[in-house]
């Protein structure tokens, strides 16, 4: 075992290597594991489409750009509105609101474009307003009525203050959407 020493003021001092020093430590024989704070839940974010509250998964990473310049794609369906070009990655935009109400929405300069996960997984939307945060989420035992095509890509469902917020799994989602065209 070697030995760290340090020199403060002419004295010298040695010191165990982090690794052996950690090793020794017990923790205190009055010190009770169960009353450390529970750890908090971690904060979701949730946006809107059209009347539904959809979440961004805990694990996805996500981000919100100003819509930019659409290469639209002939012979596509309505509902994909375009590529954009994001930093070198082709990532597809979506009107979700087409695909579950059948209403399209407009791009405009008033709405956003969320983009979920990265790279050659990223998929995009239009949506009108940033996502917000939101924490101490209550679980929903009985899922609310959801549109057909949302069904099986929704697995729970919570509410915060009297509004319902659908945990989303887009890779299932936009999976099933592309072999459908």
């Amino acid at each position: 075992m070697s030995l760290v020493t340090s020199s403060n003021a002419g004295q010298s001092k040695e010191w165990l290597p982090p690794s052996v020093a950690l090793e020794r430590f017990t923790p205190p024989g009055d010190l009770l594991w169960s009353d450390v704070a529970p750890l908090v839940e971690r904060k979701r974010y949730g946006y809107r489409v059209g009347s539904l509250n959809l979440l961004i998964r805990a694990e996805v990473g996500s981000e919100v750009i100003r819509p930019q310049a659409l290469a639209p794609l002939p012979g596509a369906a309505a509902f994909l509105l375009g590529l954009i070009n994001l930093r070198g990655n082709l990532v597809p935009i979506f009107d979700l609101g087409l695909v579950l109400s059948g209403r399209r929405s407009e791009v405009t300069a008033s709405k956003l474009f969320l983009i979920l996960d990265k790279a050659e997984n990223a998929v995009g939307m239009l949506i009108d307003s940033y996502p917000q945060p939101l924490t101490e989420l209550r679980t929903i035992t009985q899922m609310p009525q959801l549109p057909a095509t949302l069904e099986a890509h929704v697995p729970a469902a919570f509410v915060k203050d009297d509004k319902v917020w659908l945990d989303f799994n887009h890779e299932s989602f936009f999976e099933k959407l592309s072999r459908s065209v």
